[in-house]
């Protein structure tokens, strides 16, 4: 399961008139639409405001609902409702064939054993009367547990130093932990083992103890989920009402006092939401547990050793919704607390201004320090160790570890999958959720065609990786189908990518085209100006930062994904990441680091290039912008 790249987002700005008093009015911009009056710029020349963006996403910060009609409904023309139903039907048939069909095989193979008989609930009495089922579940229980005290733990002293302190380079240590959002969770697992493996660096400082068990996937899974309870949590605390710390301090509340009676309360919400998404992303997350898990068993690895290593599908479909179970109760209370907490926001709240404290902030910058030197460190010793001839006799940095065509995993031709499978993923899922957002949220008719695409654009954010992978293998791969061809294949794997992220993206496009007033499709429809057109000139132009955003995320979860497509891959289309666990299993750790390195290097490379041009079109197509 993945959830959104959360940064502090700003909130929406109202936009403001499209004129100035007495100048042309929203009906007149609109007018100057092409089929509307000619002679005028178009209709995106005219708008002005502002629409709040920020380099990466929250994934659950908007509801998932569509808006509600609004008075005075919008009215299509005769000639533009067929197209309108025609594109929604097939926005519902295309998630309902990539996204809910596959999830529903899974149910059906837990009731059906291999030859088509039904079998009721035999599986899952088979499964819980295995000797292990309590110690898997157990096992992926409190360490998901542990995991995520000891991560929002870490990540709240951190997110209450960016935003509640006078930190010197606040900007600097929030870069620095946001870094493992671009690497795959292999990357950490694989420098614990270069640290506190048997050969590793630091393996004194376990006192005899092993890093391949509780240790390393407690280690691993704090590390790789630090940057998203951080996203959470400086969210939460960046939005806190600065009236009420202003107020305790008046009083005489000393700066201690008004954190325990002000500050922690006010982010109770945002510590119980981030606790959950940590639990959630461990709990379902293979890397991990794959790479320095040890012989210690958990529901991701019992799945993968069901399919992969007994070729057991039913029983691999029953191991998938115990784990799918978890999830979504998780969700659920996520979706919860995420109402209660937009709910005691205030509309007369005041931005906290943190004064500076002389003691505290240096406190702050070396707690903040320690942690920031602790995720380059782990990172750092990824690289070097991906460069050395032969760890840890010959350190001679050198290029031999990168030569992937002597080792397995599909040589350098896996990395070039992962290129073509990030980019059509990146071009296809942020065109396809852009449309179903405003599928959703601007046509005021088929209101119930509207819930159920909204419904079931929702459904992959409360599906774990593997469990959907199982999915396409039960319904791609089934004898009856008349996509069979597509299974093994790239389209396959990068359609399956974009169903396990199409939930955050599709509600982060939501969030984008909710900040545009719904006026502009009642002037629109008044004027006879067809729906795509106002898509076009409008919602696209404005909303085009989110896209690209969007694109970004969808890249950087393509080349770092591993559980989505660890079942779905043929011979012929290994991936970078699928290598990098190929190799583990090979011993070849030294070469699967550098693999990880070049993973990570290229999503930041991917991420940084669609910046670029996301600055470069909005400097040249919306100087409206800077009005």
């Amino acid at each position: 399961m993945n959830w959104p790249l959360n940064p502090s987002p700003a909130p929406a700005v109202p936009l403001a008139p499209l004129a100035p008093a007495g100048g042309p009015t929203r009906a007149a911009a609109l007018a100057a639409m092409p089929g509307a009056t000619p002679g005028t710029a178009p209709l995106s020349d005219h708008i002005s405001g502002h629409i709040s963006a920020s380099p990466s996403v929250t994934p659950l910060a908007a509801a998932a609902s569509p808006a509600p009609v609004a008075a005075s409904p919008r009215r299509q023309a005769p000639a533009e409702r067929p197209w309108l139903a025609a594109l929604l039907g097939l926005a519902l048939a295309g998630l309902a064939v990539f996204i809910a069909l596959p999830v529903l095989a899974l149910l059906g193979m837990s009731l059906w054993d291999s030859a088509g008989d039904f079998v009721g609930l035999a599986h899952f009495t088979a499964y819980a009367r295995s000797p292990n089922v309590l110690n898997s579940l157990g096992n992926s229980l409190w360490l998901s547990a542990l995991s995520a005290t000891v991560c929002v733990a870490l990540a709240y002293g951190y997110a209450y130093a960016l935003t509640h302190s006078c930190l010197r380079g606040a900007r600097l240590f929030r870069a620095v932990a946001l870094i493992p959002l671009l690497a795959p969770s292999l990357l950490m697992a694989i420098s614990l083992i270069y640290l506190f493996g048997h050969q590793g660096l630091l393996k004194d400082l376990l006192l005899g103890g092993n890093a391949y068990g509780p240790f390393g996937i407690v280690t691993g899974s704090v590390l790789w989920t630090f940057p998203h309870a951080l996203l959470i949590l400086s969210t939460a605390l960046a939005t806190s009402d600065g009236r009420l710390v202003e107020a305790a301090t008046t009083l005489g509340a000393s700066r201690w006092r008004v954190f325990w009676r002000v500050t922690l309360p006010a982010s109770r919400y945002g510590l119980m939401i981030s606790w959950t998404v940590v639990f959630v992303l461990v709990i379902t997350d293979f890397g991990v547990p794959k790479v320095i898990g040890g012989n210690t068993q958990v529901l991701a690895t019992d799945i993968y050793k069901q399919v992969i290593g007994q070729q057991n599908l039913p029983m691999g479909a029953v191991v998938a919704l115990i784990l799918l179970l978890p999830a979504v109760l998780a969700f659920v209370a996520e979706q919860h607390l995420r109402a209660r907490q937009s709910a005691n926001l205030g509309v007369r709240a005041v931005p906290f201004q943190p004064q500076p404290s002389p003691v505290l902030d240096r406190a702050l910058f070396a707690y903040c320090a320690l942690i920031a030197l602790a995720l380059l460190g782990v990172l750092a010793v990824a690289v070097f160790a991906s460069l050395a001839t032969f760890w840890p006799y010959n350190l001679t940095p050198s290029f031999k570890n990168y030569d992937f065509d002597l080792v397995d995993g599909g040589g350098w031709a896996s990395y070039g999958h992962s290129l073509v499978m990030a980019i059509g993923t990146a071009v296809l899922g942020s065109l396809c959720t852009f449309v179903s957002a405003y599928l959703v949220e601007k046509p005021r008719q088929f209101a119930a065609a509207r819930l159920w695409l909204n419904a079931i654009a929702s459904v992959p954010m409360a599906v774990p990786g593997l469990a959907l992978g199982l999915g396409y293998i039960l319904f791609f791969n089934a004898g009856w189908n008349p996509l069979q061809g597509l299974y093994g294949s790239l389209t396959l794997m990068t359609l399956c990518t974009v169903a396990h992220c199409y939930s955050v993206a599709h509600i982060t496009q939501l969030t984008a085209l909710r900040q545009l007033d719904a006026e502009y499709e009642q002037v629109a429809a008044s004027l006879g100006v067809p729906f795509w057109r106002t898509l076009w000139q409008v919602h696209l132009p404005v909303c085009l930062p989110t896209l690209l955003q969007v694109a970004g995320y969808f890249f950087v979860s393509a080349m770092t994904t591993v559980s989505a497509v660890v079942f779905i891959y043929s011979p012929e289309t290994t991936l970078a990441s699928l290598a990098v666990l190929a190799m583990d299993d090979a011993g070849d750790i030294a070469p699967a680091a550098a693999m990880a390195t070049l993973i990570f290097a290229s999503a930041a490379l991917g991420r940084a290039l669609l910046g670029a041009l996301e600055r470069w079109l909005v400097a040249r197509t919306q100087r409206w912008r800077r009005r």
